[in-house]
This record gives C-alpha cells, sequence and structure tokens, in this order.
C-alpha cells in the first residue's frame, strides 16, 4: 500500500520500522524539532531520524489546518493514512483525503483511556491489563471504530516506561496485521458510556501524598515513572522517587519505620511503603539506603513536610 505516516516519539518510530519491509511509504509528517538535553539544542524525533535514515520525506507543519497542506496530502493520493502518537488535530478534510481514510495506533483497549497519557492513566488506576487498539479515525478524540484489538497484561512491578516499550512493539505488530487484513476488519463501534479520559501528566501530581494507601502510591510511582517521576520532601529538599513497593508496616504517614539494605520503610495511610531508589537534587539515582545516610535520615523521621 501507499502510505503516509504520521508520529513523533519512539512509540511511533517502532511502528514506522515495522511498516517499510512491506509498503511504500509517500511521506512522514512529525512534530517541529524540539530544544531538548542540557544544551537545549534542536534535536528531531525519533521518527523524522528513522525516516531520514531511509531516506523518506518528511513534512514538519505546525498545522495541518491550512489549505496549502491539505492540498500537498491530497496531492500524494495514499491508501491510507497511519497515525502514532503524532500530536497534531486531523481536520475532517485530512481525514477524508487517503482512499481508505486514516487509522490510529492507540496505547489502550479503547474505550477505556481515550486522551494524552493511556499508559500511566492505567497503571495509576490498577488495572490488571490494558493493550493496542487499531483503530479508523474520526473527528473526535480517540472515538472512532476499532478495528483490532490485542490484550497486554500489567504486572505488579510494570512502570510506564516498561509498558511503553511492551506496548511499542505490540503496536508495530498490531498495525502491520491490521493492513494485511485491512479489507476483511470489520468496524466495531465504541461504546462511549464506558469511556474513560486519560489526562495529560501535571508535574503538580507528582508528590506523594503519605495518608493515602501503599498500594496508590505505590501505582503513582510506577506511572509517573519516567515522567514526572513521583517525589516526597525532607525539609526544604526534594527527592524523586524512582522505585517503591508496598509493604506492611503502620504509622504515622509520612514517617520513617526502618532503613536497611532493602529501602527506606515510609508508613502510609494504609500499610508502608518501602522506598528503593531516591534521586536527591542535582544527582543521579541511588539505592534508597544511600540517601538516607547522605540526608541523616533516621527512623522516626517524617517525610512530606
Amino acid at each position: 500500500m501507499k502510505l503516509i505516516f504520521a508520529g513523533t516519539p519512539v512509540f511511533a518510530a517502532q511502528a514506522l520500522a515495522a511498516l517499510l519491509p512491506e509498503h511504500e511509504v509517500l511521506a512522514v509528517l512529525t512534530q517541529p524539532d524540539r530544544p531538548a538535553g542540557r544544551g537545549m539544542q534542536l534535536t528531531a524525533s525519533p521518527v523524522k531520524q528513522l525516516a531520514l535514515q531511509h531516506g523518506l520525506p518528511v513534512w514538519q507543519p505546525t498545522t495541518l489546518k491550512t489549505p496549502d497542506i491539505q492540498a500537498e496530502l491530497a496531492a500524494l493520493h495514499a491508501d491510507v493514512m497511519l497515525v502514532a502518537a503524532y500530536g497534531l488535530i486531523l481536520p475532517q478534510v485530512v481525514l477524508d483525503t487517503p482512499r481508505l481514510g486514516c487509522l490510529n495506533i492507540h496505547a489502550s483497549l479503547l474505550p477505556r483511556w481515550r486522551g494524552a497519557a493511556p499508559i500511566q492513566r492505567a497503571i495509576q488506576a490498577g488495572d490488571a491489563e490494558t493493550g493496542i487498539t487499531i483503530m479508523q479515525m474520526d473527528a473526535g478524540l480517540d472515538t472512532g471504530a476499532m478495528l483490532l484489538r490485542s490484550v497486554c497484561p500489567i504486572t505488579h512491578d510494570d512502570t510506564a516506561s516498561t509498558l511503553h516499550d511492551k506496548l511499542a512493539a505490540q503496536g508495530a505488530q498490531d498495525i502491520v496485521q491490521a493492513l494485511r487484513q485491512l479489507p476483511q476488519l470489520t468496524p466495531v463501534a465504541q461504546d462511549s458510556t464506558l469511556a474513560t479520559y486519560a489526562s495529560k501528566l501535571l508535574k503538580s501530581e507528582a508528590l506523594l501524598d503519605w495518608s493515602q494507601p501503599a498500594t496508590v502510591l505505590d501505582r503513582s510511582v510506577r506511572a509517573f515513572n519516567p515522567f514526572p517521576t513521583s517525589q516526597t520532601k525532607h525539609g526544604d529538599t526534594v527527592l524523586k522517587v524512582w522505585q517503591a513497593q508496598p509493604t506492611d508496616g503502620s504509622g504515622t504517614p509520612g514517617q520513617i519505620l526502618s532503613i536497611d539494605k532493602h529501602g527506606v520503610c515510609v508508613a502510609c495511610g494504609e500499610g508502608a511503603l518501602q522506598l528503593v531508589t531516591l534521586q536527591r537534587p542535582g544527582g543521579k539515582p541511588q539505592p534508597a539506603a544511600q540517601v538516607a545516610q547522605a540526608l541523616a535520615l533516621s527512623v522516626g523521621t517524617t517525610l512530606g513536610r
């Protein structure tokens, strides 16, 4: 098939790589280069980098709402447009341009977790599973008819990072399969009464509330790894919490119950949370016991204030 591909991050690049052996990619759309790294130098997206390696035309419009870009897309006479974590809204005229429409690779089992952060919100909510949905796009937010769904279990130690990698690989496989079967696939309408919304992650969500149950805090730590990364405070020092696990224990929420080679055990509203990996400002992630020693933390110290 003749394809237009629209995507930006690693999740999308993995899908593009899987499509290249079987299809002709007429153009690759991706977000404009952004400042990144300590030097804040303009950096090409993972999708752009992959496209250039394969000599594919790369387009980086800031909007798809202008007549000029819409005419350029129409002139390609593509069979289908594939979208994965692109970052721009597709107007109806663009959705109608390819012969077979536009397909989206979405990292959830729609209609659950429509929106910007489906991987993180699934972990945070304690879902036992998530997956990939290949969807026929319409003008709504992840509301289009479903063509293919595949399940991915969420393990007790999955973080947003590990689950992202699983779903990126799964999504790449699924979109290849969907295109092979496209004429035979039957669109299934979503039941909007079952829809949930995966809102964008905010840095303000990062601070751990020790009055919450340990299981809830554990899910937050895993959901926010690597961004925005859960945090707790010791006085004026903000500590990033990279790894933790729920455990037995009780006490005043935020109070350190024990410190040993396994980590720092902190009382929660229900149960306790073992902090395994922490990071001080300006430092690197370290075993929690080392950070506790460097900050002279002791049993009875209360975090979060």
